[in-house]
């Protein structure tokens, strides 16, 4: 079984355990970095044309209007063929209850008819949200199976919880 991450992630400016922080490196990154390990899947960054604001508080706004707007903003790069996987995990930070939009912008690119898709959700709170509802209604006959939540600040000691997760569903 061949398995894709397709995963957004934010780096810089933070809400982590209650308190703004600066991350190097954004914590569904790390997430979708240790699922690549497990199990050998091949990581695809949705990223966006037009950058978030550096400070996190103007971010979650921009997110709050994109989601409101219901807005799929343009991405630098798109994948357009997902046909030599089996499994794709879609991974991404919960921004208002459901994956940023940019994600939504690369998966309405794709045909998910027979895949196996994966919601993974970093989140300071709020679990898995509204992922795996989402997936039902972009990723069009896909079968939606267990999906993982990983608080963010504890994305960087959650290795061997991703492991587990991975390679109990991703084989």
């Amino acid at each position: 079984m061949k398995t894709l991450v397709i995963y957004y992630s934010r780096k810089g400016e933070n809400y982590v355990n209650g308190s703004i922080k600066s991350i190097s490196k954004g914590n569904t990154e790390t997430v979708a970095e240790y699922i690549r390990d497990a199990v050998g899947a091949d990581l695809f960054e949705v990223d966006t044309v037009k950058e978030y604001d550096k400070s996190y508080m103007t971010c979650i706004d921009e997110a709050k209007k994109e989601l409101r707007e219901n807005a799929r903003p343009e991405l630098k790069a798109c994948l357009e063929d997902i046909s030599e996987y089996d499994n794709i995990v879609v991974a991404g930070p919960c921004w208002w209850g459901t994956y940023p939009m940019a994600i939504f912008t690369q998966l309405e690119k794709l045909d998910f008819t027979g895949k196996n898709v994966f919601p993974v959700m970093t989140h300071e709170g709020s679990g898995l949200a509204g992922s795996a509802q989402a997936l039902k209604k972009y990723c069009t006959g896909a079968f939606v199976g267990k999906g993982l939540a990983i608080q963010g600040g504890n994305a960087v000691n959650s290795k061997s919880t991703v492991e587990k997760w991975a390679k109990e569903n991703l084989k």
